[in-house]
């Protein structure tokens, strides 16, 4: 028999790796452009939303869901998520944490399109049933303990 597993991530946003231009990728290229000192202008509009997760929980569901006995598993593909995110909270949280931060919104039709048909949030209580997922950073611990610590750190930003 085989035993395939498989898991739909959100928005993954590292702070060690610059985001590659992905359509989810609006919040974590503010992220760096703010922590560099470089303006931005981001491609959906101010209320747009959907799931996002850091890079470290990635990874911790990766290496969970393979260690879960297969009897265990009540499906093969599992939804995970953290947190969900306004364009808009993506932009306050920069400011706040790089107040010259030059961030404006210039919504692409197409980009925006295809954010507008994805889920706003992601129902991941099978994966929390089956093999008790939950993620390490929410909202607040993915800025304040993973990414803006990090990213001070690496990318020698101007920080306050």
């Amino acid at each position: 028999m085989l035993d395939f597993r498989a898991i739909r991530f959100p928005g993954l946003v590292s702070a060690f790796t610059l985001p590659s231009g992905g359509t989810s990728d609006y919040g974590p290229e503010m992220l760096h452009a703010a922590a560099q000192g470089k303006p931005y202008s981001c491609f959906v509009r101010e209320d747009t939303k959907i799931s996002f997760m850091a890079m470290p929980d990635a990874i911790k569901s990766l290496l969970m869901l393979t260690d879960v006995p297969r009897k265990k598993l009540s499906h093969t593909v599992y939804n995970i998520a953290a947190f969900a995110l306004t364009a808009g909270e993506f932009r306050d949280r920069a400011i706040k944490a790089f107040p010259d931060a030059k961030i404006s919104f210039d919504p692409n039709p197409r980009r925006q399109g295809i954010v507008d048909s994805w889920p706003e949030d992601v129902d991941d209580s099978l994966a929390r049933a089956d093999w008790n997922w939950k993620p390490d950073y929410d909202v607040d611990a993915f800025f304040d303990d993973y990414f803006l610590p990090e990213i001070r750190k690496n990318m020698g930003s101007r920080t306050r």
